[in-house]
């Protein structure tokens, strides 16, 4: 199994989120702009968070292909407001927020949602709304996991590039603010890191 590599958000956002080493084993956290400067080649997988400097992000593009290339995993949290690789679309967001807008579907079962209630994403301390008003549309091919509202905007979606590698894509809050939920979404962070820090090889498209 490899290292999951967390990039931190950029400076004076995301202080509310619990710090997800407390809560996943095997991880190494590092501060945003270092991943200019910083090797990928022992890590597994890079997770983004939501708080991401996507400009800056773009510009390591040729650096983040190599990643993948390389068999690799890449977790995107958030709003694609400047699609920085070719499998990355504007953020679409739900056409109103009411209730039934904000109710959360599982499309399909994945080893990091094993256990996870969908009625436990759609409300977080009685409030809808956290997990995802919207979603980044996936590219011909990606696997849809969770939607949101009665049309089924697809908000988790996972994507076996024909070059190697995958993305997990998530539209919303990063993942690990349930780091150390005493709900069933507790279960996501140590799913997640375990699932990423594994190898592509072998997993269906």
């Amino acid at each position: 199994m490899g290292i999951c590599l967390f990039l931190n958000p950029i400076k004076g956002a995301g202080d509310d989120l619990p710090d997800v080493g407390n809560h996943a084993p095997n991880i190494v956290q590092i501060d945003h702009y270092d991943l200019a400067d910083v090797d990928l080649a022992p890590y597994q997988a890079l997770m983004l968070p939501a708080h991401l400097d996507q400009r800056f992000f773009g510009t390591l593009s040729t650096k983040i292909y190599a990643f993948l290339d390389d068999d690799k995993t890449l977790v995107f949290n958030g709003h694609v407001a400047w699609p920085m690789l070719a499998e990355f679309n504007n953020f679409v967001p739900l056409a109103s927020q009411s209730l039934e807008n904000l109710i959360i579907h599982r499309e399909n079962d994945h080893p990091v949602f094993d256990g996870v209630l969908t009625d436990e994403l759609t409300f977080r301390r009685g409030v809808a709304g956290f997990y995802s008003r919207g979603c980044n549309p996936p590219p011909d091919g990606a696997t849809v996991l969770h939607s949101v509202g009665p049309d089924r905007l697809p908000c988790d979606w996972l994507y076996h590039r024909p070059g190697g590698g995958r993305i997990l894509m998530h539209a919303g809050n990063d993942l690990w603010m349930y780091a150390g939920s005493s709900d069933s979404t507790g279960r996501i962070v140590p799913q997640l890191c375990q699932w990423a820090s594994q190898t592509c090889q072998g997993e269906p498209s």
